[in-house]
Order: C-alpha cells, then structure tokens, then sequence
C-alpha cells in the first residue's frame, strides 16, 4: 500500500506530526503561548534551515498559527482579543516604516465560499494609496500609510496566473511589502475556520483546494510577502480519518478488548490509516468538506483579518476610526 503524506498547509500540523512519528525535527524551533481564559493559542515555527525545509516541507521561514473556537463563532469580545493578538503578530513578522507602501492581495474564487476569504477581506481593507496628502481627512492625517487591496480572481475566470497579475502590479505600484491571503486546507477538523496561520515565507495559491499554482513570495515578487491563511476546508480522507479515529477512542473506553481487527486498526500510525482511507474512497478522493455554516463564518474571519490589517498597518488607527471610514 502507498503511504501519504496527511494533506494539510499548516507548518503547525507537519511539525506535530513529525513529532508524534518520533522523527528528528532539528532546524525546526517552536514556541507556545495559551491564553486558558480566552481559549487562545498561539504557537510560532521557526524553520531555521534547510534540514528543517526538508523535515517540514515547507520553505525556510517563520510561521505563526492563531488558534481559538471563538473565530467561527459570534463572539464579539473574544474576536476584539484575536484582532489585537493578530496584528501584534504581524508587526512581528516584519518591521514596517511609517512611510511603507503595502499592498494586499486577496486570493481566491469570492464565487466559491470556502475559497472567498481573500477577496473578503479585500472589501473591508481601509485603502489609502489614492488619497492625497490634501485630500485626508485631518484627523487621519500623519496615522495610515499608503494601502491598496486587490483581489486578482483565479486563472479559471482570468485565464491569468494570480502570480503574473500581482507581479505586473507589484512592479507598477512597488510595494515595500506584499500581504497575500488565501484559504487553506487543515489536517485537523477541529481546526476548520478555528485558525489563522501567518508565514513570512509567501504562499502557493490555490494550495488549500489542492490546485497549487506558481509561488507569490520574495523570490518571485522581488518584496517580502507575508501570507495569511485560514484552513476552510478538509479533505473527505482526513474527516474520515478523524472520524475513525474518534470512533476508536470511543470504543476503547467501552469494550477495551475487541479483538484481532480492533488491535489492528488501533496499530496503524495515523499516516498509514489516513493512507489506507484514500485508496478505499478513490476515485472519490479529490473531494473537500466544508462546514454548513461557512457563509456566516467567512465573513466574520474576513472581518478579523481585515481589522488586524487596519491596525497593523496604520498607525495610531483604532477599530472606531476603521468602522467610521468603511461603513
């Protein structure tokens, strides 16, 4: 039986799932905050070098992974904490200048739910790069800096690849820094609309639909590119492999002694079960689960990205002068 990879964009999940292999994860730093009361987590991966690249999968760079229950849910108190906590974190990603130009890329099908969250936070980006110093507001004067969002579309509408939109853009407007997000795909259920990843390392469009095209990052855009993704989707072998899983755990606690096929399906490492699932649902296996209410929750995400985005990015701005300006 050929044996896969678990399918997933998040470095958070590669690292624990080196781990728990008990494979060797040298080049590879990760560091931990829990919030208890709020139920926030907050873990940051550092791939130092290329042996850690190769462990992970993932380019050298740093990685952070925002995770609480709350995101999906209408709680306005715990989305204000996960606004102030995300933009911390991105101010840590990278030093801007007060004078820095940046400009947002929202990536991603807006007909397509699971995949909307990109052009989403687009349309609630405060966008300053067209008003003039004469032209602002006085009492903005001196606090934004030059913004503009774009929401390139996908090559199946444009018959463009995302990657040569945001060059000939990037190239035209030359951004000091170019803040790309997109839709990502989770190995975990439970991590579904829960989390927020941001990587100082660019990103693959389309990677969260299992349609990876060419790389928006330094290299290619010639700026450094932050990427912000949040896992919308499953594929339909990881739900079942949860779904097995817990099924597992559930009968261990009521009949510990089940027998041969029991013990045997206990004993497969979770790559090797998840693997064996894929072959069993082929040729269905190219399918992926979102949840029912991915609607409400995209547009919540999409709103705390966005207002992350307004505060990082200007200064002295608060979410009042945001909302008074948008809405």
């Amino acid at each position: 039986m050929k044996m896969e990879n678990i399918r997933t964009d998040l470095a958070l999940e590669n690292q624990e799932h080196i781990s728990e292999s008990g494979h060797d994860l040298s080049g590879v730093d990760v560091t931990t905050e829990i919030d208890d009361k709020l139920d926030i987590t907050v873990t940051w991966v550092s791939i130092t070098d290329e042996t850690g690249a190769s462990a992970m999968g993932k380019p050298v760079g740093n990685y952070v992974t925002i995770e609480s229950g709350a995101m999906k849910e209408n709680d306005t108190a715990a989305h204000e904490e996960i606004i102030k906590i995300l933009a911390r974190k991105l101010g840590k990603l990278h030093n801007l200048q007060p004078g820095a130009v940046i400009l947002i890329v929202g990536l991603g099908n807006r007909y397509v739910t699971p995949d909307a969250l990109g052009p989403q936070v687009c349309e609630k980006i405060l966008v300053t790069r067209h008003i003039g110093e004469d032209s602002m507001p006085q009492d903005l004067q001196g606090r934004v800096r030059a913004v503009s969002a774009l929401a390139p579309g996908v090559m199946g509408i444009t018959g463009i690849e995302t990657a040569e939109i945001v060059k000939g853009v990037a190239d035209k407007i030359k951004p000091d820094i170019i803040i790309a997000v997109d839709a990502l795909a989770a190995r975990r259920t439970s991590r579904i609309n829960a989390t927020i990843q941001m990587s100082d390392a660019g990103i693959n469009p389309g990677a969260g639909l299992g349609n990876k095209r060419a790389a928006i990052n330094k290299a290619t855009m010639g700026v450094p590119v932050i990427a912000v993704g949040v896992p919308t989707v499953v594929d339909a072998a990881t739900l079942v492999n949860d779904t097995m899983e817990r099924m597992l755990d559930e009968m261990a606690e009521a009949a510990p002694d089940e027998g041969t096929f029991y013990d045997m399906l206990r004993g497969l490492q979770d790559v090797e079960r998840y693997g064996l699932i894929r072959e069993i649902l082929d040729p269905y296996d190219n399918m992926f689960v979102t949840p029912k209410d991915v609607d409400a929750v995209i547009g919540r995400l999409a709103g705390i990205i966005a207002s992350a985005f307004n505060i990082a990015l200007h200064p002295g701005i608060t979410q009042a002068d945001v909302n008074r300006y948008l809405n």
